[in-house]
This record gives structure tokens, C-alpha cells and sequence, in this order.
């Protein structure tokens, strides 16, 4: 099993750190066709993305913060992801039918 963390934001990695969070290696970008069965996956994926972790057997750990709209699209620091209420969540995800969507509306 190996543990993924997925960012490419310098304050999100210190703050898995400084939390204690222990992980088999920091990527800037997954490649879904690395994870096997068992793996966990950690960052804040597209959803599509996301769902591929679960298909293939991982698990899928959403880095969550309730962040204001004054700090969207700013680098944040680990301690200002604490204030934001940083956690790590667990999701199941999974595509309910693939589909060309755009066709159907």
C-alpha cells in the first residue's frame, strides 16, 4: 500500500506535515494509473479523477478547507489552512453512467 499526496502548493505539503500526516511520497500531479488496490490517495482532486482512485481500489482522501472568498487562488500557508479549517475527508466516488452529458440536456 502507498499513501499519495497530491499538491502542488508548498503550504498544503508543510501543513500534512506539520499535522502528522505520513505519506509514501508528495506528486504534483497523479498519473491514476499509479494507484493500486489499497493505495490512498490525498489532495483535492477533479472529481473525475477522483472517481478513477476509487475504481481502481484506492481510497480517496479530500484535503477540505472552508475558505473565504478573499483567499481563493492565493498560496496559502499551513498556519492560514489551520485557520481555514484544513482536514482531511474520506470520499467514495463513483461515475453513475458515462455519458455525453452535454447531448442529453
Amino acid at each position: 500500500m502507498t499513501t499519495y499526496f497530491v499538491s502542488r502548493h508548498p503550504g498544503a505539503s508543510n501543513w500534512a506535515a506539520e499535522e502528522g500526516v505520513t505519506v509514501d511520497a508528495v506528486i504534483l500531479h497523479l498519473d491514476p494509473a499509479l494507484v493500486q488496490e489499497g493505495d490512498l490517495v490525498i489532495g483535492s482532486l477533479p472529481v473525475n479523477l477522483a472517481a478513477e482512485v476509487c475504481a481502481r481500489g484506492g481510497r480517496y482522501l479530500n484535503l477540505s478547507l472552508d475558505l473565504p472568498p478573499e483567499l481563493r487562488g492565493r498560496e496559502l500557508t499551513a498556519e492560514q489552512m489551520r485557520v481555514c479549517g484544513a482536514r482531511i475527508e474520506e470520499y467514495r466516488i463513483t461515475c453513475v453512467e458515462p455519458t455525453d452529458a452535454a447531448a442529453s440536456l
